[in-house]
């Protein structure tokens, strides 16, 4: 799911099909369209006016008013190909041709959930903006507003599209690493201090990775746009050392999302029971770093 440092991709999809008629689209799944009025012909021949970001959706402003809004959640993914490139059998959902290239969407996975809709004016694409506050356009009063508006963990509050936009699983595990925050900090329990801290390492990381990432780019186009990167800090990096103090990046897994965070840096030592682990072994789970390094020491020995 694109967040909002790596759909810099529409810097390299503007650059490409800014000002060009979408000639024709065609769809190679039946799954991935989820609007039917107006229909996906009525955007063939119409020019891409812009394009901008709405949450995690990328939207295409054609003339006549008609929007196409694009959701690559987990495992979708924009390749830009030679003019007529095929739509591949096994994860193709659909291209649009232009006169110079095409723009093909692609889904891995058995889960189809990437989609795209089509809609006529302003009023309909505002349906599709989940509302979250934009951090870079607010202030620290406004943010401090969104985030204790309710009672939820921090990492529950970042990733809410309602509370903020553009902000999802891994940069939030690198925001709080960065902010020294425990991922299950209550949110009305934030001091004024605390809630500044997280405010300007939300701004610094994201801005850091919107640059890193551009630099990645260069000219090309991003095909690979990923939730792990090597340089991230904790996200993915689960038992391998914090490039701050060295100590064992920690994890907590829930369905299909894992939290990543460092313990010493983030919790005070304090380990965060996994759920599925903490059933398993209830009363030997490791309640700090210590406890866990003897119980692998024993194990070694």
């Amino acid at each position: 799911m694109p967040e909002l440092p790596d759909v810099t991709v529409i810097e390299a999809l503007s650059e490409r099909v800014l000002n060009q008629p979408i000639q024709k689209i065609r769809v190679g799944s039946p799954f991935v369209l989820r609007s039917f009025d107006p229909p996906i012909g009525a955007a063939e021949g119409k020019r891409v006016l812009a394009l901008r970001r709405l949450g995690k959706r990328i939207v295409f402003a054609l003339e006549d008013e008609l929007f196409l809004v694009v959701h690559l959640m987990i495992a979708g993914r924009f390749h830009w190909k030679s003019k007529g490139a095929k739509i591949a059998r096994k994860y193709g959902q659909a291209a649009f041709d232009l006169p110079n290239g095409t723009l093909l969407l692609t889904e891995a996975g058995t889960k189809k959930r990437a989609s795209i809709y089509v809609v006529h004016g302003e009023a309909a694409l505002q349906e599709h903006d989940p509302g979250g506050l934009e951090v870079f356009d607010a202030s620290l009063e406004q943010f401090s507003e969104a985030l204790t508006r309710e009672n939820h963990t921090l990492k529950r509050s970042l990733t809410d599209p309602h509370l903020f936009s553009g902000i999802g699983n891994a940069y939030s595990d690198e925001i709080l690493h960065r902010a020294r925050l425990s991922p299950i900090r209550l949110t009305k329990q934030m001091t004024a201090a605390e809630i500044e801290t997280l405010y300007r390492a939300i701004r610094e990381s994201l801005n850091d990775w919107v640059e890193r990432l551009r630099k990645e780019r260069g000219s090309g186009f991003p095909e690979k746009v990923t939730a792990f990167r090597p340089d991230m800090a904790v996200h993915g990096k689960y038992r391998k050392p914090c490039p701050v103090c060295g100590s064992p990046v920690q994890r907590i897994v829930h369905l299909e999302n894992e939290t990543n965070y460092c313990a010493r840096c983030q919790t005070g030592g304090k380990l965060l029971a996994d759920r599925s682990l903490s059933r398993l072994l209830k009363q030997d789970w490791p309640r700090t770093l210590e406890e866990l390094e003897e119980i692998r020491r024993v194990r070694t020995d």
